[in-house]
């Protein structure tokens, strides 16, 4: 096939997403279009099965904002038409999917009948989409989709909750590439940055409100009080100023370490103890999957899609958003029993191999073929 992906091209979890997806499509043989407005982050090597398409966007006086919208609805024509794809799969509804739907209009008048399948990753409906001057949008361009997927159950359920939707809905989970993500010989790391053999606890995030970073850092200030252990905190963003003011007024600021953001963060999560996850909402937990690839277990919120990876005295625990005292129970009560820990910690792994990519894959290949089926059948 010859697919065409449209998304975001940073660190986010829908870009990362689309972008693995892509070139996991392309190592079988599928012809991959990237199609946005600078080189995804993950697009880092060459295949001849991958081809890059920029939407470059003229910055006119006229307009106060520059019309990215317009310049990749003539993009998308112009790519469609002239690769001959057999299918559009943009990632994030806004304005991704809006677009998709105005280019297909465009195409249909010069004879091109283009399938789209829009996935949605999450805040894109239980934050962006519900906001009045977008849900019509969101709601008419999902509602206009050939297929629709989500990468959760929860999500599946927000989705129908939140818009009038009539389509049929496909959950389609995240998925991890377990020859990246495994355990690592690092020791020499762990030594480094533990050399009394402290447990290292682990976060990582874009450091948005949303991720809840200051219950990491409050619930590893009763941990330390209980055991000798270390926090690592990857990532970087808006919240990390109030992060590190909190770590100051805890006194706990020698005990942390502030790692930035992290290409091999395999490495680091291959040396981890536990990983932390308190977030207010999480459609799917892409970094606790990672974290659980390394046998790490996980504590978390059970907010949105995180019941479905992270099970409840299995491969970790689980806790309403908020409750700080109970997540670091958790988390003193499985650093405290080795043997707990070493089961949970097989049990990780074991689960995130059910979200391999090789296990996800054929899944957004039939449903393609389903799609573009579908379409001839029209």
């Amino acid at each position: 096939m010859k697919i065409g992906i449209v998304c975001y091209p940073t660190f986010g979890g829908s870009g990362v997403i689309a972008t693995e997806l892509g070139k996991a499509l392309a190592e079988k043989g599928h012809s991959i279009h990237f199609i946005t407005y600078s080189q995804p982050v993950r697009l880092d090597f060459f295949s001849e099965n991958i081809s890059y398409h920029e939407v470059a966007v003229a910055n006119y006086p006229l307009f106060e904002f520059a019309p990215y919208e317009s310049a990749l609805t003539s993009k998308l024509v112009d790519v469609v038409k002239y690769e001959k794809l057999d299918i559009l799969h943009v990632h994030y509804a806004i304005p991704h999917a809006s677009v998709a739907w105005l280019a297909k209009q465009i195409l249909a008048t010069q004879g091109i009948h283009i399938p789209i399948v829009t996935t949605l990753h999450g805040t894109d409906i239980t934050l962006v989409g519900k906001d009045m001057s977008f849900e019509p949008v969101v709601t008419f361009a999902i509602n206009h989709s050939d297929g629709v997927t989500t990468v959760s159950e929860s999500l599946k359920q927000d989705t129908y909750r939140n818009f009038k939707i009539d389509k049929e809905i496909e959950v389609i989970h995240n998925f991890i590439d377990l020859e990246r993500f495994s355990k690592k010989a690092k020791d020499h790391f762990k030594k480094a940055i533990a050399p009394f053999g402290e447990k290292l606890i682990v976060h990582t995030s874009n450091f948005r409100k949303v991720k809840r970073v200051q219950d990491v850092v409050h619930a590893f200030d009763q941990i330390i009080k209980e055991l000798p252990a270390k926090l690592l905190l990857i990532g970087d963003g808006p919240e990390r100023p109030a992060i590190e003011k909190l770590c100051r007024d805890l006194g706990n600021c020698e005990h942390v370490r502030f790692l930035g953001k992290q290409e091999a963060i395999e490495e680091i999560l291959s040396v981890c103890d536990l990983f932390m996850m308190p977030s207010e909402s999480e459609s799917f937990g892409l970094a606790a999957l990672e974290a659980m690839a390394c046998q790490v277990p996980v504590i978390s919120s059970n907010t949105g899609g995180m019941p479905e990876l992270n099970i409840h005295g299995v491969t970790g625990y689980l806790s309403d958003v908020g409750n700080v005292d109970e997540m670091s129970r958790f988390a003193i009560d499985l650093l405290k029993d080795p043997e707990k820990h070493n089961a949970f910690k097989k049990n990780a792994l074991e689960q995130a191999k059910k979200f391999d990519i090789h296990v996800i894959l054929p899944k957004y290949e039939k449903f393609y073929q389903k799609v573009i089926e579908s379409m001839l059948v029209k």
